[in-house]
């Protein structure tokens, strides 16, 4: 990825895969990301792990460290699993214009009633 523009693919993952099927993705994102002793991403894990993993090292400190408080709901300075599908969601514009619908139903389905 280094240095090119962001390009947003949840759209194009959400037509191919479906609801079931973007969450079940968006999962698998979260367990390469997060401390695997905690179960949650932390500011170092996502700071390791997206580097290493994912090959994004040009995102600074605080750019890490901003999207864990922007994803952070409950106040505890890590991402849960559904905090990281949460906040995915959120950084995808296009995503939430075209599927309002397919964002409850996937998250319903993932979580069940505890998220509603």
């Amino acid at each position: 990825m280094g240095g090119g523009e962001f390009q947003d693919m949840l759209p194009l993952m959400a037509d191919k895969l479906g609801g079931e099927g973007l969450i079940e993705e968006m999962c698998k994102g979260f367990n390469l990301l997060m401390d695997r002793e905690k179960g949650v991403i932390t500011f170092e894990s996502l700071k390791k792990n997206s580097a290493a993993v994912l090959g994004i090292e040009d995102m600074g400190d605080d750019e890490l460290q901003s999207m864990v408080r922007e994803g952070d709901l409950d106040g505890d300075g890590v991402l849960d699993q559904m905090e990281f599908c949460v906040l995915m969601f959120r950084l995808s514009p296009d995503l939430m214009q075209q599927s309002q619908h397919l964002l409850q139903e996937a998250l319903h389905h993932e979580f069940g009633d505890a998220f509603f």
